[in-house]
This record gives C-alpha cells, structure tokens and sequence, in this order.
C-alpha cells in the first residue's frame, strides 16, 4: 500500500460528457467535506510510506486560498517518501502565482491538465473553455516553478471531428512540450448531457483510424506509448496509474473514490449527504484469487509491455499459461507475443484489446 488516490468532486462547471462524481463548487459543502476526508484518512491510513498521491476530481484547482490550505493540512496525514510523485488535477484557468506558491510549498511535483481539444466546435461541444496562448503561458509559470512533469489530456472521436482537426490538436499538444500525453476516445456516459441529448457515436472505422494517427504521431515526435491511452517521454511514465494496471493495493479516499485494501475492492458513495455525515462505503468486494488474477490481465494487457509472468508466478503460485490454456492458441495466432519474460497483446492488435480479453476470460 504505497498509492494514494483523494478525490475533490467541486467544479466550477459541468461539462457535457462528465461521469466523474462531481458537484458544483458551492462554498457552504466544501468545509463540511474537508471535514469528512480528513475523518475517512485519518480513521483509514495505516501509517504506511507512501509513493504517489494523486488529487483528482472533479476540479480540485477550484478550490480557494483557505480551502487548499485545509486539505494541504489534511494531505500531512500521509508519510511520504522523498521521491515520492505527487499530482494534482488543474483548470488552465486556476493555475495563478497563488495558486502555484501553495502546491510547491506542499510539495506537488506533477500537474495533469483537462485540455480535450483547442478546437472551438469541440470545445463548444464538450463545453470547455481552452486558450492555447494563455496554456502555454500557464505551463511555462508551472516549469519556472520546478514542475515539468506535466500531463495534458487529449480527447478525440468526437461527433464531426475531423482527422485535421485531430492532427492540429496533437500537434499543438507536441508544441507545447508536456513529459506526458493521455488520450481518450469520447464515451457517451449514462446521465451525462451527452446521453440525455443521445449524442451518437462516430463510425468505429473513423475512431480506429484517429487512434492509429495517435500513435504514429506520438511516436514520430518521442512520446513513448507505454499503455493503451497513454504516452510519455522517457522517465515520465505515471507511478500512480501503473500502481493500478499493476493490479497493486492503494487506497482511495474521498466522494465516489475506489480503493483496493486487503484484497477487498471497494467503493465510497456518491452521495454527498451521506458522505459529509461520514457514511463511506458504497459497496466492498472481497476478490477470490480467481477475480485477482483476472484483473491481473485486464489491468496488466492495457500495458504495451504487457505482463510479468515471472510476477504473476510469484502473486499467485501458478503458471499463466495453465490459468488460462487458449494464451497458447493466441500466441500461435499472434494475437500475444511473449518476449522476456513479458506477455503482451500484439501491438497491431492493441486497438481491438477488449476482444481479445474476452477470449481469455
């Protein structure tokens, strides 16, 4: 246990395709679920030396002067390493000389960026308000300050979207020079106005085809693509996310937040009341080592590199190949390629991951 996730749900703004659990930053709430958070770690934290710290949301740059102040206050609760990384989720808008004395003062060495699109269509759409001229003003006062590992999400496949448009966003995000690139093709969620307008999907052959101008360009420009959605340069992979497709415990902490404890998966309410009156947990899931080692591959195959099977011995006592027999059959149809000591998905197959995890599980 040495990844802590903590979820801060306020936002300024809702956007369109959101399924975050977020609410409106109203300042009345927020005292009252600092309170809560601080109850939830300090009755929850057992004292371990912790690695990466990831403050997500929602929107927690939202926050103000005095509310930062207290959850930096609540953060202390953790014992961190020296080289631990420590990353807070930002607005380009929040990012004020304020706002960047208090994460250095506390300790934040990492800054992921929402940007999903300069283009204004896109951004109408998703509604989301991106300047590429004040971002990148933004992002030189965040490495003036000592923080260069910075993430910039990328969000493509929107309905209309076309492959120019998708080449001008990548390049712009390339230009402005970020150790880390997340990319997420659009997914109409339940109770998100998206689903409420019935947005439709583009064609699956248009999305594949983005996906692949992705790759090619992130690769032709240095990022090395280390995980189905996410490329880096070298060094910059995200800790706290490996900690996750490495099917390893951490805890989660915070409205709607998802933890894995002794081998229980569990998962706090979304409501906001219960919340604040210190009634946590939605639902607990105590894993067989049957469940265990399935997430090891659902988690593990999102990885270019795939999985250990040297590690996955070593978890669980048995050969992966005796789990799960028909790995033999895909490696003939080279749809699974093993290579020191690695067993990963075929790369020209990587797209099509979730068929080919269906066949194994």
């Amino acid at each position: 246990m040495n990844s802590v996730y903590v979820h801060i749900p306020f936002c300024k703004h809702i956007c369109s395709y959101c399924d975050f659990c977020k609410v409106l930053h109203i300042n009345t709430f927020v005292d009252d679920y600092l309170d809560a958070l601080q109850n939830e770690i300090v009755n929850t934290y057992d004292g371990e030396i912790i690695k990466t710290i990831y403050i997500g949301g929602g929107t927690p740059s939202c926050l103000s002067k005095s509310e930062r102040t207290k959850l930096f206050r609540i953060m202390e609760n953790f014992k961190k390493s020296p080289e631990c990384e420590y990353t807070i989720e930002c607005n380009p808008s929040d990012i004020t000389e304020e706002f960047l004395d208090d994460i250095v003062a506390h300790g934040i060495n990492r800054v992921s960026i929402g940007v999903e699109s300069f283009d204004k269509n896109n951004l109408k759409f998703l509604e989301r308000e991106i300047d590429y001229k004040d971002l990148k003003y933004k992002i030189e006062l965040l490495k003036n300050r000592g923080i260069d590992n910075i993430n910039l999400d990328l969000m493509y496949a929107i309905p209309n979207e076309k492959i120019s448009t998708l080449k001008s966003d990548i390049n712009k995000l390339i230009e402005l020079e970020p150790t880390h690139i997340s990319t997420y093709s659009l997914i109409i969620e339940d109770h998100t106005k998206l689903s409420n307008d019935n947005t439709k999907y583009i064609s699956e052959d248009v999305d594949r085809k983005m996906y692949d101008i992705i790759c090619k360009l992130m690769s032709k420009n240095g990022y090395t693509h280390y995980e189905v959605s996410n490329f880096a340069k070298e060094g910059y992979e995200s800790k706290h996310n490996l900690t996750y497709w490495l099917n390893n415990e951490y805890y989660g902490f915070g409205l709607g937040a998802s933890g894995f404890k002794g081998g229980v998966r569990y998962t706090n309410t979304k409501n906001l009341s219960e919340y604040i009156n210190f009634k946590y947990r939605k639902e607990e899931l105590l894993l067989t080592e049957k469940d265990q080692m399935d997430n090891e591959l659902m988690l593990g195959f999102r990885l270019l590199k795939g999985i250990d099977v040297n590690n996955f011995y070593d978890k669980y006592g048995k050969n992966i190949q005796e789990v799960y027999p028909i790995i033999n059959q895909l490696l003939k149809d080279k749809l699974l390629v093993y290579k020191s000591n690695h067993l990963f998905i075929n790369p020209d197959y990587i797209y099509t991951m979730n068929e080919i995890l269906n066949k194994i599980i």
